[in-house]
């Protein structure tokens, strides 16, 4: 069983058990947390397909940590010009173990 839900702008495709890293969610670690915007949800014989959301179907879980990525170097150059400029960047996120698919 599987769901295709959508959050922080982006699309993730989720099952029971499985913890993934989305952009970060408020909250602490240990909370509970509830992804209502499902696209599509499968069971292995039958696929339900929202229109474009699926109304009576949530997805369970709770935070397992709040994190940030590695930082990332941003470089810009122009030759001849004398001109650089070297920035940095750590993405937040927040890690989610799914509990339950609801249907």
């Amino acid at each position: 069983m599987y769901a295709i839900v959508t959050t922080g702008g982006k699309q993730y495709k989720m099952r029971e058990g499985e913890t993934l890293r989305f952009e970060k969610i408020k909250g602490d670690v240990g909370s509970p947390i509830e992804f209502d915007k499902v696209l599509m949800v499968s069971d292995g014989k039958n696929v339900s397909i929202g229109q474009p959301i699926l109304t009576s179907v949530a997805v369970n879980g709770h935070i397992v940590e709040q994190g940030k990525t590695k930082k990332v170097i941003v470089f810009k150059y122009k030759k001849r010009k004398r001109y650089r400029r070297k920035i940095g960047h750590r993405q937040q996120y927040t890690a989610v173990k799914i509990d339950k698919i609801k249907i």
